[in-house]
């Protein structure tokens, strides 16, 4: 845990597992790609287990877990796409507490931008279903960038787009993803424990703090940048 606790300037979301409870989507859009592929089906765990890398390495690794060639990854790409388009947000709920915290992070007057793995149109369409959009200045997808988290040039470049430096710019996640982008970028980072973390334990990411609760996130944030001597530094 770092005990330097910098002043922010703004704020970077992830969304899958963070803002919005999308396992379902993701469940059931791989469920509509495998029976159209005539290929065996995945259980709910192994999504679980597997969504946060960007769909391109969900989609491999379904695959391989039933058994599919590699030669049907295009017309399973295909096929995710056209059915997440018809799917998106129907089986998915924004995680309690998200709302409130938001609402506070917003009142402290700093620009925030929502950052994912997921294609950009996807996560652009979720957020507005779910009357989030409006919190945030601006949101990339995993194909806005060459790479993606845990590579922390999605950070780099969301912090140069906000005009803030990356060591005054928090990330907010669900997952070891996060915190490795978000140290590598030099954000620091703190993460929510309702998430999908690979099926590894949260509280044994290195990050800044775990919330069970993104609310939870500004009233932390006030208490330890004002008693630390160190934060306005």
């Amino acid at each position: 845990m770092q005990m330097h606790h910098p002043t922010p300037q703004a704020f970077i979301v992830d969304l899958d597992g963070t803002l919005v409870d999308t396992l379902g989507d993701f469940v059931a859009v791989l469920q509509r790609v495998l029976a159209e592929l005539e290929l065996p089906l995945v259980g709910r765990e192994f999504v679980e287990h597997t969504v946060g890398q960007g769909s391109e390495h969900l989609i491999r690794s379904t695959l391989a877990e039933v058994g599919g060639a590699p030669s049907l990854y295009d017309p399973a790409w295909q096929l995710y796409q056209r059915f997440y388009r018809d799917i998106n947000g129907q089986h998915a709920e924004v995680f309690p507490g998200v709302r409130a915290g938001l609402d506070a992070l917003k009142a402290l007057g700093l620009p925030m931008a929502c950052l994912t793995n997921k294609p950009a149109a996807f996560a652009r369409e979720l957020l507005a279903r779910k009357q989030l959009a409006g919190y945030f200045k601006l949101v990339f997808g995993g194909d806005d960038f060459e790479r993606k988290k845990p590579d922390p040039l999605p950070l780099l470049k969301t912090c140069e787009a906000l005009g803030t430096a990356p060591a005054h710019t928090w990330m907010v996640g669900d997952s070891s993803n996060d915190a490795r982008a978000a140290r590598a970028a030099g954000c620091p980072v703190v993460l929510l424990s309702h998430g999908y973390n690979h099926g590894q334990p949260i509280h044994a990411v290195d990050a800044d703090a775990v919330f069970d609760s993104l609310e939870e996130f500004p009233r932390w944030l006030d208490a330890k940048v004002s008693r630390d001597p160190n934060a306005r530094a």
